[in-house]
């Protein structure tokens, strides 16, 4: 709802934020005016939102998070002792945990920067910016990394292939042409191969994304 939205916006700044001072905030505040998203886009800017005005849930999650974020730095004594309910009685958690779970996914710059990340390698954009960092990992270790790198770049070398020894199952009344076209047939036949390979690729890649889903019995589904 777009007034919800307007009035949520102005309860981060004038709660958490306060970005602006009080006097500042009136063009902001003024919800139904018809100058209220050019205000809005005003205060992206003034705040360094990496995203566009119509990103909206990319921008709302982003200011949740720098509102977070201003609420510890306000109440760090309050705060810095807490302890997620997930993580309280599991001495080794952090042990044997994924690397990646000890990030603060909330964090705004973490976001920007996964984003600017996914954005660069062409990766499919998710609400979850931790799943979209496991796909960014993937492919650098599949495709970026020096070991991949240098065995894409070796040259193949080609085997000596007897062509009499490969049926073409058509005449076309010319020895040279026949042979040309047997040449042409285990080409094409090499290039399925190739894009069969790549097809493999694709799906381990997806699958490796997706194959630890997240279950939330409170929305009857799986995933987040």
């Amino acid at each position: 709802d777009e007034t919800e939205f307007r009035n949520f916006i102005v309860w981060l700044e004038d709660q958490k934020i306060r970005h602006y001072k009080i006097e500042d905030r009136g063009n902001l505040r003024n919800i139904h005016s018809d100058d209220w998203p050019k205000s809005f886009e005003k205060y992206m800017k003034d705040v360094n939102c990496p995203f566009k005005i119509q990103e909206r849930q990319e921008t709302v999650d982003w200011l949740l998070g720098l509102a977070v974020r201003l609420e510890y730095g306000d109440n760090a004594d309050k705060y810095k002792d807490s302890t997620p309910d997930g993580a309280k009685n599991t001495e080794n958690t952090g042990k044997n945990a994924e690397p990646l779970i000890n990030l603060d996914v909330n964090n705004p710059d973490f976001k920007a920067g996964v984003m600017a990340l996914a954005n660069l390698l062409q990766i499919q954009r998710h609400d979850d910016y931790l799943v979209m960092l496991k796909a960014i990992r993937i492919l650098v270790q599949e495709r970026l990394t020096q070991d991949a790198i240098a065995k894409a770049s070796q040259s193949k070398e080609g085997l000596p292939v007897a062509l009499e020894k490969h049926i073409l199952g058509f005449d076309t009344g010319d020895a040279v042409l026949n042979e040309a076209a047997q040449i042409l047939r285990l080409l094409h036949i090499e290039e399925l191969r190739e894009l069969q390979t790549k097809i493999n690729e694709a799906i381990v890649a997806v699958q490796a994304i997706i194959a630890d889903p997240k279950t939330d019995h409170r929305l009857g589904k799986v995933g987040r």
